[in-house]
């Protein structure tokens, strides 16, 4: 199993184009909250430190990243176009593609339970990691290295026609909702399960005159989301 996730993560960083010289920030971003702050070590004794810090820190320079390529690609666009835009490009779907497409899963360092639930596929888990990595190599290497490999990684992101109806399908089902003559949507957690540092929300969308739909996340405000998401694509609104 070792051999295998060392066989992962170097594919993992020939995907990214970076080499990273401090290793340790590589490790710590690839790994989950779910092993355990201190709970085991690693190879020289140390605890093992989570990527929690690192996707704070990530989320801001894929920010940043976005919205300068924004600025620069679209020149003429409005401020509430953009701001349209960088939600797509920047929320943990689209995270979760890059991680996806890199090979983040099988790299990761997950605790048993996360990893026997699914963990290396789910969608908050690879989106929060790839942040991780982003700002591991704006650490490791400058905002230039940084830079470098958000190009590389999210080109199919910018390539893909823009879906703003997914940038908030909370606020997209209830329009849809309310052009159908309907009230608000309702959301209601019918099931809460996992440890309380690596919890699991079911939660169902229910739409007036439609069957309710449920849907998963870490969050509760994850699984909502899902939840919204799913019911606008069951109903063929996007």
């Amino acid at each position: 199993m070792a051999d295998r996730r060392s066989e992962a993560v170097a594919a993992l960083v020939r995907e990214l184009g970076h080499d990273f010289r401090d290793r340790d920030l590589l490790e710590r971003a690839l790994t989950h909250p779910s092993v355990g702050e201190g709970a085991t070590r690693d190879a020289r004794g140390r605890p093992f430190r989570d990527n929690q810090r690192l996707e704070f820190l990530g989320d801001r320079v894929l920010g940043l990243l976005v919205a300068d390529r924004l600025l620069r690609d679209f020149p003429e666009a409005a401020e509430g176009e953009m701001s349209a835009r960088l939600h797509v490009l920047v929320d943990k779907a689209a995270c979760a593609r890059v991680a996806e497409r890199l090979g983040v899963g099988p790299a990761m360092r997950l605790s048993p339970g996360e990893a026997k639930q699914g963990g290396r596929r789910r969608e908050g888990v690879l989106g929060d990691a790839m942040e991780a990595l982003l700002a591991a190599v704006w650490l490791d290497g400058g905002m230039d290295a940084a830079r470098a490999v958000f190009e590389r990684t999210w080109a199919p992101e910018f390539a893909a026609p823009a879906k703003p109806s997914l940038a908030n399908p909370k606020s997209a089902l209830q329009e849809w909702a309310l052009g159908q003559g309907r009230p608000l949507p309702t959301y209601r957690i019918v099931d809460r399960t996992g440890s309380d540092h690596a919890p699991t929300f079911t939660v169902e969308a229910s739409v007036a005159g439609y069957e309710p739909l449920t849907a998963r996340g870490r969050s509760r405000q994850e699984a909502e989301k899902a939840a919204a998401t799913a019911l606008l694509q069951r109903e063929g609104v996007i």
